[in-house]
């Protein structure tokens, strides 16, 4: 009996080793793709930020230009110089340089 129990407790163990093995072989890509999926989802949400946020910086530098061209238009320029106490020169004079009194350092 004794032969019987020996090769039986042989066999158990080499399905337990058999049985380990292929959990390991079938456990080992699995985790790997979980890990990869979780990492594909976590880009995936990241481009779409990102991609909104270009969108909205986008919108928002368009806006930026009308505004600026609006402000720096001919007619606020007018506007100001009238608003702005400013005299209109009626008689230009400049100032001479004679040739030798040029300073120097």
């Amino acid at each position: 009996m004794k032969a019987k129990f020996g090769q039986a407790s042989r066999h158990e163990i080499m399905n337990k080793k058999f049985l380990s093995i292929i959990s390991i072989l079938t456990l080992t890509p699995l985790v790997f793709y979980i890990f990869q999926v979780n990492t594909l989802a976590r880009e995936a949400y990241l481009i779409k930020k990102y991609e909104k946020n270009l969108v909205h910086l986008s919108s928002e530098g368009e806006t930026l230009k009308v505004d600026f061209s609006k402000v720096n238009s001919l007619s606020n320029l007018e506007n100001y110089l009238q608003n702005g106490n400013f005299e209109k020169v009626t008689q230009v004079k400049y100032i001479q340089i004679l040739e030798g009194s040029v300073a120097a350092k």
